[in-house]
C-alpha cells in the first residue's frame, strides 16, 4: 500500500470511529430510553498482517464466511455459510470448481516434525462435507470429503479418494487413489466403484450449480427484496420464485439437489 493509499485508508478509518462515537454519545443522552444496536464487525474477507485473500469474481463466498488472509478460491468454488478459511501463518488454495460447505474451518499448520509450516491446497472438484476441519493437509482433484471429518497436519488425500463422514485422519497420512477411508483413527475401508467415482465429480458440479442460486438472492438489495415482499403479500403470490426470505422454500430442480451422501 502507498502513500496515498494509506492516508486514504486512515481518512476512512476515523470517519468510521467518528460515526460510531457519535452513536456512542447520543445512547448517553437518551438515557434509560435508548436501544444500543451492537455495530457488527464482521467481515466476509480480511487481511492480517501483509496478507490479503483472491477471491475469483465467478466464485460464490457467503456473507457469513470468513476469508482471512493468504487465501486464494478459484474460479466457480463455492464457501458456504459460516465457514472460516485462515491463512494467517502460511497460504491456503483453492481450485476451480470446489465447495466448502457450511460450518467448515480451513487452517494451516504452524510446524510439523520436521519443523516446516505446511499450507493447506485444496485441488479443483473437490467437495468438503458440511463442520469439516482441514489443518495444514493436501486434497487433490475430485476427492470428497464427507460431513464432519477432520484431516490433520501432512495429510494427503489423492484424487478420486473419500473421506467418510466423522473420520479422524491422523498426521502424515496418505489416502490413496480410488480408496474410502473411515473410523476414528481412519483406515482403509474399501475401494470406491466407478459409480461413487462418477458422483464425486457430479457432487463437485452440483455445488456449483447451486451456488449460483444463492449468489443471485444475495446480490439483491433490501429495497428489491421488501418490494418483492409487498407484492407477495398483495397478491399472494407463490411459485417457483417465490423467496426463501419469505419464509417459503425454492423449489430446485432435481439436477441442482446434492445426493444426501454429501451431507
Amino acid at each position: 500500500m502507498g502513500t496515498m493509499g494509506r492516508a486514504v485508508y486512515t481518512v476512512g478509518f476515523w470517519i468510521r470511529e467518528t460515526g460510531q462515537a457519535l452513536d456512542r454519545l447520543g445512547c448517553r443522552l437518551q438515557g434509560n430510553y435508548h436501544f444500543r444496536e451492537q455495530l457488527s464487525r464482521h467481515r466476509t474477507l480480511m487481511n492480517v498482517f501483509d496478507k490479503k485473500p483472491f477471491v475469483n469474481k465467478e466464485a460464490f463466498v457467503a456473507p457469513s464466511a470468513s476469508i482471512i488472509g493468504d487465501v486464494q478460491v478459484g474460479h466457480r468454488s463455492s464457501i458456504w455459510y459460516g465457514c472460516v478459511l485462515r491463512g494467517d501463518v502460511n497460504y491456503i488454495s483453492i481450485g476451480s470448481g470446489t465447495n466448502i460447505q457450511d460450518n467448515s474451518l480451513v487452517h494451516v499448520a504452524k510446524t510439523n516434525q520436521s519443523g516446516k509450516v505446511l499450507p493447506t491446497i485444496i485441488g479443483d472438484n473437490v467437495t468438503v462435507g458440511h463442520s469439516a476441519v482441514l489443518h495444514g493437509c493436501t486434497v487433490e482433484d475430485e476427492a470428497f470429503i464427507g460431513t464432519g471429518a477432520t484431516l490433520l497436519d501432512g495429510v494427503v488425500v489423492e484424487k478420486h479418494a473419500m473421506v467418510a463422514a466423522g473420520s479422524l485422519v491422523r498426521q502424515n497420512t496418505r489416502i490413496p487413489c480410488g480408496e474410502v477411508w473411515a473410523g476414528n483413527p481412519a483406515k482403509f475401508l474399501r475401494k470406491l466403484t466407478e459409480e461413487e467415482m462418477a458422483f464425486i465429480s457430479q457432487s463437485a458440479n452440483n455445488y456449483s450449480n447451486l451456488a449460483q442460486v444463492h449468489a443471485a438472492e444475495n446480490e439483491k438489495s433490501i429495497d428489491e427484496v421488501e418490494f418483492k415482499k409487498v407484492l407477495h403479500k398483495k397478491y399472494n403470490l407463490k411459485n417457483e420464485d417465490y423467496s426463501s426470505m419469505l419464509d417459503a422454500v425454492r423449489e430446485t430442480s432435481p439436477e441442482l439437489v446434492p445426493d444426501s451422501t454429501a451431507r
